[in-house]
């Protein structure tokens, strides 16, 4: 049963702490919304948080703000900085997560502070050394927004980037406000959960890879399980999405990093992101990132790929190799998490030896597909041993939802 949560403007202005669900604004249902053929088509009766103004506007007045924004961060074609900006909101700074601020760094390259040349707002780095606001660089600030676009999957870490942002928050009794918008994957939720051993910042949380919550509904989450260090409550209001389900197919109106360039490499990224523990490229330094895999070590040659130098790929994963492999399309790319691409390629390796890398538990976020892989299991009987964490996943994040679920 899906209850909706209506919060008047007068009660959203106090900005309190919330130990249980966010405060949020009402938002109406509607049916879902079906999936167009072109990429990046944003559905007309979907509304972002951003796209609320006016939800928003009075709670930003005569405040200095902190925005946690890339280029994701749009109300239409236009920033959300440039709008705040134009209606006399005080911004002070730019939070920038990884791919930086304007989103064209290479995946895990440093990036630095600097000065926005359109602005000339200062930009504050998230990623590398510093990956949480300091009580310095918050202490002159009255309220920090988050308006990042989400992909669905454990390992992206711009959810990693709003956890850090909230325990900052929650350490400096400073509000955060989630302009919250529609997962593009959060139609289903699979895959392992993480286990807290293996935390770090591509899986800071307990959840499976595919985890089915929007970054709003993940912060209510991250609250209600108290996953902040000390089990400290971070202070946030979420402004919803309006009209979207868990049902509703959503394409993004603008690439989220520099190697997801389309609805495709979307949809295979979670079930393909694991190669990155692996010697098998998935298409970094190509025109068609995450659209394929392959390796010098795939014994099948029905179709090839080179990695080049290329922006957002300097030193792609066997550059200037021949790699065999497969490419995805609207008509080839599974709906769902699969396996059967990573087993495949285990199975048909000329290297099994060197097949895994260490990078690769980080990603599944437990030692044990590594082990079953190697061992021979199908995915069926992989997928099995998941079951009972994921339950119980499951029922918690029912608590926590937003939107009506998918099931």
């Amino acid at each position: 049963m899906y209850t909706l949560v209506v919060v008047l403007l007068s009660s959203l202005l106090s900005l309190g702490n919330c130990s249980g669900p966010a405060n949020v604004t009402s938002h109406a249902k509607s049916e879902p919304i079906q999936k167009k053929e072109a990429a990046f088509v944003q559905p007309a009766a979907i509304k972002t948080g951003a796209d609320q103004t006016p939800q928003y506007l009075p709670l930003l007045k005569n405040k200095r703000v902190a925005m946690v924004v890339n280029q994701t961060s749009l109300i239409g074609k236009k920033h959300l900085v440039d709008t705040l900006l134009s209606e006399g909101i005080n911004i002070k700074f730019i939070f920038a997560p990884e791919h930086g601020f304007r989103g064209d760094a290479d995946a895990g390259a440093t990036i630095s502070n600097g000065t926005d040349t359109k602005t000339g707002l200062p930009i504050i780095s998230l990623y590398g050394k510093n990956k949480k606001p300091s009580a310095d660089q918050l202490k002159d600030i009255d309220i920090v927004v988050f308006d990042i676009q989400d992909v669905g999957a454990r390992f992206f870490t711009y959810i990693s980037t709003m956890h850090y942002v909230m325990e900052a928050c929650a350490e400096n009794n400073k509000p955060l406000m989630v302009l919250d918008r529609p997962n593009p994957t959060g139609y289903y939720v699979d895959g392992p959960v993480l286990n807290l051993k293996h935390q770090s910042f591509v899986g800071m949380h307990p959840i499976p890879i595919v985890h089915g919550l929007t970054v709003g509904e993940l912060a209510q989450m991250i609250n209600g399980e108290k996953w902040l260090a000390g089990g400290k409550n971070c202070p946030v209001t979420i402004i919803p999405a309006k009209n979207y389900t868990h049902k509703s197919r959503y394409s993004l109106p603008v690439k989220p990093s520099p190697n997801l360039p389309n609805d495709v490499a979307i949809q295979i990224y979670p079930s393909i992101c694991l190669f990155e523990g692996t010697n098998v490229s998935v298409g970094r330094g190509t025109e068609t990132p995450f659209q394929v895999i392959g390796s010098p070590f795939y014994s099948k040659k029905d179709f090839s790929f080179t990695p080049k130098s290329m922006p957002g790929a300097t030193n792609p994963p066997h550059l200037n190799q021949v790699c065999y492999g497969q490419k995805f399309t609207a008509k080839n790319t599974p709906e769902k998490f699969t396996l059967a691409y990573l087993l495949d390629f285990y199975q048909n390796s000329t290297n099994k030896e060197k097949f895994f890398n260490n990078y690769f538990t980080n990603l599944a976020g437990t030692t044990e597909l590594k082990e079953q892989i190697i061992a021979g299991k199908s995915e069926a009987e992989i997928k099995a041993t998941w079951q009972p964490a994921l339950q119980a996943y499951k029922k918690m994040r029912k608590q926590y939802l937003l939107y009506p679920d998918f099931e």
